[in-house]
């Protein structure tokens, strides 16, 4: 009996929660349902990029711990094509680069090097790509919950003016519009913003990674021949 009492009790708080959260919505007006809904699409956007770039910089920062020796050992035993077969099997932005200074072998040191440093640039590129977007939306999802607040303020204070009887329930609407329309956009911001850093953070780490292993790829070629 008292689990059933209990049970029903958070039931009815979760009901009673989203009916005020559609209630505080639609107290708003046109215009702050239209503003909630532009707002609830970007947090759609910016959770959609932040999974899909988390999982690409995931596979882009595995690295095989065996991977340069084994190209080490191919190089200096003349396998170039085991050495591009072994690159090719990885796919990853490290193992793309040595792809690229392989098939180079045979030209200028600095040749080799610039074609390597070109493919991590693209590499680099690649991973930043749409990261953009998410600090756009975690600097354009306040200021348009901010939008929110002044047109929300503009319309209370307009009932203000223009009503015989002012009364809380004639304010209700811009006062909602002001608040809802503030508090979701600095949600939405503040996701956005530490999402973007968080994901920044990962792409410079595959970055120094890739850094790293092309400076030991070059060293290998000036290795004297055993």
């Amino acid at each position: 009996m008292q689990l059933n009492t209990i049970l029903l009790f958070f039931q009815d708080a979760e009901e009673a929660a989203a009916f005020s959260l559609l209630d505080l919505i639609t107290e708003g007006g046109p215009l702050g349902i239209i503003i909630i809904a532009l707002l609830l699409v970007l947090s759609f956007i910016g959770l959609y990029i932040f999974i899909e770039r988390s999982s690409t910089i995931s596979r882009a920062a595995k690295i095989d711990e065996s991977f340069m020796a084994k190209i080490r050992t191919n190089v200096q035993s003349g396998s170039i094509d085991a050495a591009r077969g072994l690159c090719q099997s990885t796919d990853t932005p490290i193992s793309n680069m040595i792809e690229k200074g392989l098939m180079r072998i045979g030209r200028p040191l600095g040749d080799i090097q610039t074609a390597v440093e070109n493919v991590g640039n693209l590499e680099v590129t690649r991973l930043e790509n749409r990261m953009s977007t998410l600090a756009t939306i975690s600097g354009a999802a306040p200021m348009i919950g901010f939008f929110g607040t002044v047109t929300g303020m503009i319309m209370a204070f307009y009932k203000m003016a223009t009503e015989k009887n002012v009364t809380p329930d004639v304010l209700a609407g811009g006062i909602y519009q002001a608040l809802l329309t503030t508090a979701f956009g600095l949600f939405v911001g503040i996701f956005a913003f530490i999402g973007y850093n968080y994901l920044v953070a990962r792409v410079e780490k595959v970055v120094f990674n890739m850094e790293a292993t092309s400076m030991e790829f070059i060293d290998l070629l000036q290795e004297p021949a055993s």
